[in-house]
């Protein structure tokens, strides 16, 4: 089986990450895995993993990619894919307009993947004009039946994003040196329980929330500390500023510190008490929820979208009411008192999500013979 998966780039990000990992879990089971983009720092972890990248310029939302078309109609004629799962609008668009023309027997079976809760239009609508269309949680698949009837409830499948497991596991030997180095700089934070709000900085991640909840901790007389670890979304600078502000406002300048982008996101996970996840919007899964279970870290998420989902599989106590912040400072008091124990479901797994994956591909692909 000859698989195409098509993106706009490959940054750092969910949707490039899921990309690179699907990639080299196809190349260990012996398919070969073709990836078209425009490029990025993960080309050449891609490439290192087996995979073949491709650079087309299928990442602006302008006139001139139409030039595209050609090239990709080139590519997949001659590579003749069996699947190419697109994941993304506008790639999405120039693969149907390269596949118009082409003769039946040379046209490859079509997945998309509906990674977030898009915008109802018909921009949006060409994610659904495929054989197979797969939904990363349930509130996913909801937003897919409710916007777009056309799609038969055969077509979709609900596979949640994966977890590596390889990667993100508990310590075996509980050396953290991010921690040491985190200790050695500030030596006040020894003992204390860390509370971790991880993400970019943005309105509506949550931040503010989370700085609330930390007063209300303050006030509550629990001794821990807040890590804020995130970068502003470029040009938004000005909301990392508010932020520091709004601490200060809230006296909170002892218990909460602001690390800014971080790379060590595992050992930083292992780190914590606790992980929150209080975006003021749905979110359709949260991926910093399933790591952080993955290391066997508890996580506070408001009780909506796919974080709900993900925690209702394995640890409830995790959710609370959305907006409640007095609840959500007594669960916040209660876990770090009970130190539970958690662990990450299967179904969140990478292995299950590639099995899953390869399962959709299989089935078009008997449908057809």
């Amino acid at each position: 089986m000859r698989v195409m998966q098509i993106l706009p780039e490959l940054k750092q990000g969910g949707v490039e990450r899921g990309t690179v990992d699907l990639a080299r879990e196809l190349v260990a089971r012996g398919y070969e895995s073709h990836v078209v983009s425009a490029g990025g720092p993960l080309v050449t972890q891609l490439q290192r993993e087996g995979s073949s990248h491709h650079t087309l310029a299928v990442h602006r939302k302008r006139l001139s990619s139409l030039r595209v078309v050609k090239p990709l109609r080139r590519l997949i004629v001659a590579l003749q894919p069996d699947i190419i799962h697109v994941r993304s609008r506008l790639p999405a668009w120039l693969l149907r307009l390269a596949l118009r023309g082409l003769p039946a027997a040379q046209r490859p079976k079509i997945v998309s993947t509906f990674h977030g809760l898009y915008s109802v239009s018909f921009y949006s609508a060409i994610m659904a004009r495929a054989d197979a269309v797969i939904a990363i949680s349930d509130c996913v698949r909801r937003y897919i039946t409710d916007h777009y009837p056309a799609v038969r409830a055969e077509q979709i499948t609900t596979i949640y994003r994966g977890v590596d497991t390889a990667e993100f596991a508990p310590p075996s030997d509980g050396d953290n040196r991010w921690l040491q180095e985190l200790l050695n700089a500030r030596p006040q934070l020894q003992g204390l329980p860390l509370l971790v709000m991880p993400g970019r900085l943005s309105r509506w991640k949550g931040q503010r929330t989370f700085l609330q909840l930390m007063a209300a901790l303050k006030q509550r007389g629990v001794h821990c500390h807040g890590l804020v670890v995130g970068g502003p979304t470029p040009g938004k600078e000005q909301y990392a500023a508010e932020l520091e502000e709004l601490a200060a406002a809230l006296d909170l300048n002892d218990a909460v510190s602001f690390l800014g982008q971080q790379s060590a996101m595992v050992d930083i996970y292992r780190s914590a008490a606790l992980v929150c996840n209080l975006s003021e919007h749905a979110e359709p899964f949260g991926r910093t929820v399933i790591e952080s279970l993955a290391l066997g870290t508890p996580v506070l998420a408001w009780d909506e979208g796919g974080p709900s989902e993900s925690l209702q599989h394995a640890f409830p106590q995790g959710l609370v009411e959305k907006d409640n912040l007095a609840l959500l400072a007594e669960r916040a008091e209660q876990i770090l008192q009970q130190r539970p124990v958690v662990a990450l479901p299967a179904q969140f797994t990478l292995n299950s999500q590639v099995g899953q994956t390869i399962a959709v591909y299989q089935r078009l692909l008997e449908v057809e013979q």
